[in-house]
């Protein structure tokens, strides 16, 4: 599903900071759509993903030993206790695709790894005992994810009555296999998400199911406010956007594509919006396995999952040491995390850009490439089609993202798009929330868990490139 584009960039420092004030929050009244009443996601879900780092590429072995690699305490935190990922929060290790498999001669007649019951036929090479796989992060104390409505070899039933067979037979397997977690991809022909939900319901009673919907942003698996919870957000979190890459302006996409449905405050407990998967730490398939995002650009790309509320899902190989230098002080941030885990009536986004976005098409690609627009441009993956593009957008030179978290606390996050350190400030009169405060206001910087000061009315910082 993913292409990876080798983007390097220098090590730089950043500040996300946090204004702090004695003041009530301007949230809004209604809230626009009801999430799953299932009980789950009440905050962002974490954990971690095999697909952006693994590809194909995954065996039983290897999910294993990633989950070994989520408790084990071999780092420290900033206060210097031994900490593992799941101390963290990180505690669901989730398998993508390429667990079934393909072209199985034991597949019905039109189909790729569904038997003619419907059930679905796993590549025992790879994955000898799913159930064997499961107990073990259950042992560990983590949650076990599966992934169904295949991409690779999808299967798509031809009518009603051969899908709702598939589902059934899904959720039996996946019961059956004692998984905890279900991330549903918009591949196949299983799209019935209110189906998925209600077996689900109906056969596990007593364990609700936390569910994605990955569609990428299409509007006919969006949550409908106008149906009951039940119906119209039938799964926990779901996708804002296509595929996430392992680059800055990719990133930089995915957070405009969310900002939609956080303006009408569609991304809420039990029903978050999520711009994908972290590229934290992944390498490039290059002959070096480059470390795609440079600490500067992870810093953003973590920081801004943060305010946005997204859930947190890793993807980087856990046991790589070179890579967990890199990253550890990043993603192991209690404070960021802390930023990412409270709700106070707004999922949090952009308050500020220049320029403003800029929407255009493909035909439309030529004049701005004439006009020079080269090194601003953005180009979006066409859903579904992961070859072409169909949407560009110019990059802001500077972005501020802001969240309420409640307890007269708001975090802001200062993004530097340029390749170039440039001053950036926040004016305190314009940020969301916030509102006359002849004390001053306390900022705290997230990322050296330090207090900068009590400032009165602006806060500046200079940012590096691509740092925030």
């Amino acid at each position: 599903n993913n292409t990876r584009q080798q983007r390097l960039r220098s090590e730089e420092t950043s500040t996300m900071t946090k204004l702090l004030r004695s003041v009530s929050f301007l949230l809004y009244a209604t809230v626009r759509v009801q999430s799953n009443d299932n009980g789950l996601a009440q905050t962002p879900p974490m954990g971690w993903r095999s697909w952006n780092q693994f590809g194909q590429n995954v065996n039983q072995s290897l999910m294993i030993s990633i989950m070994h690699s989520m408790v084990h305490r071999g780092r420290v935190d900033h206060n210097g206790i031994p900490t593992s990922l799941c101390d963290l929060g990180y505690c669901d290790a989730g398998l993508d695709d390429n667990w079934q498999a393909c072209h199985s001669p034991l597949a019905a007649p039109g189909m790729n790894y569904h038997d003619v019951n419907g059930y679905p036929i796993v590549n025992t090479s790879s994955f000898p005992d799913l159930r064997i796989m499961v107990d073990t992060a259950h042992s560990l104390g983590l949650k076990a994810g599966f992934y169904g409505n295949n991409c690779i070899c999808s299967d798509n039933c031809r009518n009603e009555t051969e899908c709702e067979m598939q589902i059934s037979a899904d959720v039996d397997a996946f019961i059956n296999w004692g998984f905890d977690s279900w991330k549903l991809d918009g591949c196949g022909g299983e799209n019935n998400l209110t189906l998925f939900d209600t077996y689900l319901r109906e056969r596990l009673p007593d364990k609700p199911i936390l569910v994605e919907n990955c569609h990428w942003g299409e509007e006919a698996y969006d949550p409908d406010p106008s149906l009951p919870p039940r119906e119209g957000c039938p799964f926990n979190f779901y996708r804002s956007g296509g595929d996430n890459q392992p680059n800055y302006e990719a990133i930089l996409g995915e957070l405009a594509m969310l900002e939609k449905y956080r303006a009408r405050n569609m991304s809420i407990p039990g029903c978050w919006a999520y711009p994908d998967m972290l590229e934290v730490g992944v390498r490039l398939d290059d002959a070096n396995k480059t470390i795609a995002l440079s600490q500067a650009e992870s810093r953003s790309h973590f920081g801004a999952w943060c305010v946005v509320s997204s859930p947190l899902f890793l993807t980087h190989d856990l046991r790589d040491e070179d890579v967990n230098d890199h990253i550890w002080s990043i993603i192991s941030n209690r404070e960021a995390i802390a930023v990412n885990q409270a709700y106070a009536g707004d999922s949090g986004g952009v308050y500020e850009q220049v320029p403003p976005p800029v929407e255009t098409n493909t035909e439309n690609y030529m004049e701005m490439k004439s006009s020079g627009a080269t090194s601003s441009i953005l180009r979006r993956r066409i859903l579904g089609d992961f070859n072409n593009f169909n949407t560009i957008s110019q990059l802001p030179s500077y972005q501020y993202l802001s969240k309420p978290l409640g307890g007269g606390k708001v975090a802001i996050l200062l993004m530097n798009t340029f390749t170039e350190s440039q001053m950036l400030e926040a004016t305190f009169e314009d940020v969301p929330g916030l509102s006359t405060c002849e004390n001053g206001y306390m900022v705290r910087n997230v990322w050296t868990h330090t207090d900068e000061g009590v400032f009165e009315t602006t806060w500046q910082v200079l940012v590096d490139g691509h740092d925030a």
